[in-house]
């Protein structure tokens, strides 16, 4: 079998991986172009425009309010970065995943079920540390925030773990139980007694 033929079956785990690494690269880009601004306007104006839901919280301390408001744009920040590192980090897992599945003897659908599991759920997850950013400041919480993206979150952290156990049950078989269960090959040479 030709390389190509053997990267068909995980051709959407290497698509999904490329274009994760390529969104955690995008997110480096704009906010190291623009941080200040992009950071206004994601993070600070949406908080102050939801300012009622910090008075309440700070029991009307407006001192308080502007404290949250800062801390909601620093936690926002720090979320848009992990954003772009599992990016970065998880796209190329996937990538390389995908490539060491390609290589074992394994049924082509699981090759391409586990490697398309791997690429969306490792996109998915990235994805939704974003949102997350996005929406904490008009919701005044991180925790509500989280709590509103479980549909996407959840999904994809279960997709990224069943992959990777699939990935790993693959290897252990391919690697080592199979290559027990081969028979020895016969000596050659010499007279057999």
């Amino acid at each position: 079998m030709d390389a190509s033929a053997s990267l068909q079956s995980v051709r959407f785990g290497l698509l999904l991986g490329l274009l994760t690494i390529l969104y955690g690269w995008s997110l480096g880009v704009a906010f190291g172009v623009n941080e200040d601004g992009l950071r206004d306007r994601f993070f600070v104006q949406p908080a102050r425009a939801a300012r009622a839901v910090y008075l309440e919280r700070a029991k009307g301390d407006e001192v308080a309010a502007d404290a949250a408001i800062k801390r909601m744009d620093e936690t926002c920040w720090r979320y848009i970065q992990r954003a772009h590192f599992h990016a970065g980090g998880i796209g190329a897992i996937v990538i390389a995943t995908s490539l060491l599945l390609s290589l074992l003897g394994v049924k082509a659908r699981w090759k391409a079920v586990t490697s398309a599991l791997l690429g969306a759920g490792g996109l998915g997850y990235a994805l939704s540390w974003m949102f997350a950013a996005f929406r904490a400041p008009a919701l005044g919480t991180t925790g509500a925030a989280k709590e509103s993206l479980k549909w996407l979150s959840m999904p994809s952290g279960a997709a990224l773990m069943i992959g990777a156990l699939l990935s790993l049950g693959f290897v252990v078989s391919e690697l080592f139980l199979k290559s027990r269960q081969r028979p020895a090959k016969p000596a050659t040479g010499g007279s057999v007694p």
